[in-house]
Parts: structure tokens; sequence; C-alpha cells
């Protein structure tokens, strides 16, 4: 299967309309946010649940178009901080603790 990731957001964002209404208030990006957070520590307790993985994403896409953003956008956006990252300079990963995030190097910044 093939996803058009530009398609699908104009999808999620008709069903997101219809069962959670348009609001694009700060409160309800806050809410969204609040979600997501609810999700973060499902994911805590199943982090081999991919079902709560992907329930992070379609929240993280409900909130970016909430807060006024196309698909278009997202889809550039997604690419773009993609790119970022790939160019960032990261620690030796084998040398950090894989409980703890990993930060670039930020002395370039």
């Amino acid at each position: 299967m093939r996803l058009d990731l530009r398609a699908h957001l104009y999808r999620q964002i008709e069903a997101s309309k219809k069962n959670f209404g348009p609001d694009t208030s700060d409160e309800k990006l806050v809410g969204v946010a609040a979600h997501i957070r609810k999700e973060l520590d499902e994911i805590a307790q199943d982090p081999r649940d991919l079902i709560e993985w992907i329930d992070v994403a379609i929240l993280a896409f409900d909130g970016a178009w909430r807060a006024g953003y196309t698909p278009d956008q997202i889809v550039e956006a997604l690419v773009f901080k993609q790119n970022k990252n790939e160019n960032r300079k990261w620690p030796d990963w084998r040398t950090h603790d894989p409980s703890k995030p990993i930060e670039h190097d930020r002395s370039g910044e």
C-alpha cells in the first residue's frame, strides 16, 4: 500500500471536523496537546503498541491543521524537518543511555 500523505491529510481533516468539530481556538490546541500527553503515557506503559504511536502522529497532524496549516504546508514542514535532522550533528548513540533523549549538537546554532 502506498500513501499519498497530502490526500490522507485532507481525509483526516474532514473526519476530524465531523467527529470533533471545526474548532481552531487556542483552547482546542491545548486540548489536542493534552491528548498527545495522554497517548504518550499509554506508550510509556506499552512502548511496542504501534496503534498508540500512530495515535500520536494523527493527533500531531490534527493539531497542525487546527493551528492553521494546510496539508501542503504540513507535508512541506515534515520534509523540511526530516532534512534538517539528517544534517545535524548527533552524538554517538552507542555511548548514550537509551532511556534518555539524544539531543543534537547545538554549538553551531
